[in-house]
């Protein structure tokens, strides 16, 4: 399994607390199946996001994972919060942010306030040739009570992370609730662990890669788990994905309908 939402490096956000902490991470991560991480901290008003300080402390980081044979490959990514200077900068230097600079960008949006002008947000992220990666809109509480907020970001190409604790039930019953309605719609695109620690925000996502294989089906979880986040890993299209369910219906009568009157 490949982990792209992971806040492994120690001293650069709230994940990590020391580089210890990060190696016993980067092993439960190993233990659990993942064979990718991508480190990324946080990008927003309260941590300074340095490319070349991460790249420096990843590399140092893998090779004390090689030296104690952890098998985790590591890469650089980032959370990047959708501030006005973010989004300046992204749009002027698209590797800046994205997953190992190669297009793919996880994005956290505010819990509250959501500008409805988000829609053009991700627009314009994209035609800098970025591909916007929604992250965990299960644990989002706007989100939570308006769900088809989301359509229309979908609709545009928006892809969907959604947490590993979250379908297993623990980052609470709404944001259990809400992955599971994402899921059986097929509007997820990647499970990823947000790992923080070792405790209360473990790197695991074998747990939920077993339930939506029993759930929703073997291929959908190895679509989430393996295959489209390897694509981002390596900056490459995803797969062929499975056809998502009540997305376009509306369009669809509303096509019909023309159809029928001429209007």
């Amino acid at each position: 399994m490949i982990d792209i939402h992971h806040h492994l490096l120690w001293g650069m956000d709230d994940g990590a607390s020391s580089v210890e902490t990060s190696v016993a991470m980067a092993r439960l991560a190993a233990d659990d199946g993942i064979t990718h991480i991508v480190c990324s901290p946080h990008a927003n008003g309260t941590y300074l996001y340095e490319p070349q300080a991460i790249s420096e402390k990843i590399g140092e980081l893998q090779r004390l994972l090689d030296k104690e044979a952890i098998a985790v490959k590591l890469g650089h990514g980032c959370d990047f919060h959708m501030s006005y200077e973010n989004i300046e900068e992204a749009k002027l230097n698209p590797a800046k942010f994205s997953i190992n600079g190669l297009g793919y960008l996880l994005v956290e949006i505010p819990d509250y306030g959501i500008s409805r002008g988000m829609t053009e947000i991700f627009y314009q992220l994209q035609l800098a040739g970025l591909t916007p990666i929604l992250t965990h809109p299960e644990r989002n509480p706007t989100l939570q009570a308006d769900q088809p907020r989301l359509v229309d970001w979908l609709r545009g190409g928006v892809l969907i992370q959604v947490t590993a604790g979250s379908v297993v039930g623990r980052m609470g019953k709404h944001a259990e609730r809400m992955a599971h309605d994402l899921l059986a719609n097929r509007w997820v695109h990647f499970l990823a662990t947000d790992a923080h620690n070792t405790t209360s925000r473990p790197p695991k996502m074998n747990e939920a890669f077993e339930l939506v294989a029993k759930k929703y089906g073997p291929d959908y979880a190895h679509l989430l788990c393996v295959s489209n986040p390897l694509a981002a890993f390596l900056g490459k299209p995803l797969p062929p994905q499975l056809e998502p369910l009540n997305l376009y219906d509306d369009m669809e009568k509303k096509s019909l309908w023309r159809r029928l009157t001429g209007r």
